[in-house]
């Protein structure tokens, strides 16, 4: 099991929807809760929410999708509230359009924001995990991240490349024999309003997730140390589907409704 009381845990999109969720329950179980955003306005209301609740927090001001913003605020943290404890990495975006009308730069700041910020912030408190052979690194990747999806190419690739990179860094923590942690958490669309307007064909099998109830499932599986979490369990389905022809893959997963869910997507406002 993973201790939260008097942990330092850092969020990163942790001014609202799970991020924010987490960041409460967490501390409700004693964590010291740091999170990073850029929206300073929902940060200033989060800190107030913990204090409430009697918990310690710490917020900055930092945009993930600059190398040396995450490095920066990396060191002040060292230096303010001390040694990370656990990492999850949370925030993300998404542009909801086709590939062929997504700019360059959008792409670019998909794989900055949803994948190379991991990297960042890992190599930024991996060397301190590995001098006290502790630490819990999540990665809140998505089923977009086992599975394409109609008009969700730059998403897909980015959420993909972070679920590699988490399998990749729990055999590189076994191989060496490190006692560091790591979860990966891929789940179907949650209300948060980042995918605002998507639809599911099937919401008894694949529904619109609350926030309030994935976030309580991360936790519990940070406390666990799980390795894994999908949601809802059908999710867990997919890897074993890739072993069908690629014609029947295609047609299990347009039936379900998950090439057309993006159809009415608007977004976060």
């Amino acid at each position: 099991m993973t201790e939260l009381k008097g942990r330092n845990v850092l969020i990163t999109g942790g001014a609202s929807g799970i991020g924010r969720q987490m960041g409460l329950l967490m501390a409700r179980e004693g964590s010291n809760i740091v999170i990073w955003d850029i929206d300073r306005e929902n940060m200033k209301k989060v800190e107030g929410e913990i204090i409430e609740l009697g918990g310690k927090v710490a917020t900055y001001f930092c945009d993930i999708s600059e190398r040396e913003n995450i490095h920066e605020t990396a060191s002040q943290v060292k230096k303010e509230v001390g040694d990370l404890d656990i990492l999850i990495n949370n925030a993300g975006i998404v542009s909801g359009k086709p590939f062929i009308e997504l700019s360059d730069d959008v792409i670019e700041k998909t794989f900055a924001v949803n994948t190379l910020a991991h990297f960042w912030t890992v190599k930024a408190f991996l060397p301190d995990m590995i001098k006290r052979n502790s630490g819990h690194i999540v990665t809140i990747s998505s089923a977009g991240g086992l599975i394409g999806v109609n008009r969700l190419a730059d998403y897909c690739a980015s959420k993909f490349a972070v679920f590699g990179f988490d399998e990749s860094l729990r055999m590189e923590f076994k191989t060496r024999g490190l006692n560091i942690k790591t979860t990966v958490v891929c789940p179907f669309y949650i209300n948060t309003g980042m995918f605002e307007g998507v639809k599911t064909r099937f919401p008894s099998i694949l529904p619109i997730m609350d926030e309030r109830i994935v976030s309580k499932k991360i936790v519990n599986a940070i406390k666990k140390n799980r390795p894994r979490l999908f949601m809802p369990p059908i999710v867990y389905t997919v890897p074993l589907l890739r072993c069908l022809p690629v014609c029947i893959f295609d047609w299990v997963a347009t039936f379900l409704g998950i090439n057309s869910g993006m159809d009415e997507f608007t977004g976060r406002k």
